[in-house]
């Protein structure tokens, strides 16, 4: 640990590092994403943001608007936050210039909103858990995590599991709690981007990562508008999708007062009203109940 981390790391607080832990796993974060899911206020966090701006550990980027004005301000870690999460998480350093590089192609990549809309499904959830003590967001990956060999598997599992790579590639991959019901679930963030036939053939990797782990998660779809909803479910009909799927349409929570945790979710072949993130069916082993 060199002596610049050393230094930092005595007015870093545990929220600190949560988000720097994000920033390192996710990528990038609107001040407006950080302030829902870890702060009291907008100011409060905008206060501290700045100070971790300061002491370098954050860098951060405002983009403009096509049509006139601008983003709010876009939020990365800086060098001394990657070493600092490498140092804490028992990683080498990483080079000096991983962070510049980072950055860059962050504020140039083409998918940023994206990004940005996948890390806003899991930071509504997380501002949801922030308010409502019964909750708790227990997981958020980034899709390169669940690619990784093994990376579902839990104790108990056969070699073959162990040694499995998903064939899946979600936004996210989530384990949500809510009183002492525990549900994980893969996310799908839809920017109207893709054919539905593309979407519908999604489900047989995830079939095949529950025929190799034994454990059935639901693939939540969250989709731009109640058309492309209504479409996608009659693309699963016509397909004779059987894998568990649950949709739907994203707003901003500020304006319409819900979140992914609530009584959202429209499950495939379900009759009845929405159903609540926690009361989506899934088989679930031993293992998943901590956080990770």
């Amino acid at each position: 640990m060199n002596d610049a981390v050393l230094r930092v790391q005595s007015q870093l607080t545990d929220r600190d590092h949560i988000l720097l832990g994000w920033l390192h796993d996710h990528g990038v974060l609107t001040s407006f994403q950080i302030a829902h899911a870890l702060y009291p206020s907008i100011d409060f966090a905008q206060k501290r943001l700045r100070k971790l701006v300061a002491i370098a550990v954050l860098a951060r980027f405002r983009p403009h608007k096509p049509d006139g004005g601008s983003y709010p301000y876009h939020y990365v870690l800086d060098q001394l936050g990657v070493d600092v999460v490498s140092a804490q998480r028992g990683d080498e350093l990483p080079r000096r210039d991983q962070a510049r590089k980072r950055r860059w192609h962050l504020t140039n990549r083409a998918n940023l909103p994206h990004l940005l809309a996948t890390n806003q499904f899991f930071t509504d959830l997380a501002g949801h858990a922030r308010i409502h003590p019964d909750t708790g967001l227990l997981r958020w990956w980034p899709a390169a995590r669940c690619q990784q060999t093994g990376a579902f598997a839990v104790d108990g599992d056969d070699m073959q599991v162990r040694a499995y790579t998903a064939p899946v590639r979600p936004d996210g991959h989530g384990i949500w709690r809510e009183r002492h019901t525990t549900v994980p679930f893969f996310a799908e963030v839809d920017r109207s981007t893709e054919p539905l036939w593309k979407l519908v053939g999604k489900l047989d990797g995830y079939a095949a990562l529950a025929h190799a782990t034994r454990r059935v998660w639901p693939v939540l779809f969250w989709l731009e508008s109640p058309l492309r909803e209504r479409h996608l479910h009659q693309a699963l009909t016509d397909a004779r999708a059987s894998y568990p799927v649950a949709t739907s349409v994203r707003g901003d929570p500020a304006m319409t007062g819900r979140s992914p945790a609530d009584q959202v979710w429209w499950l495939h072949h379900r009759d009845g009203g929405p159903l609540r993130l926690a009361d989506l069916p899934h088989t679930i082993t031993d293992g998943y109940g901590q956080a990770a």
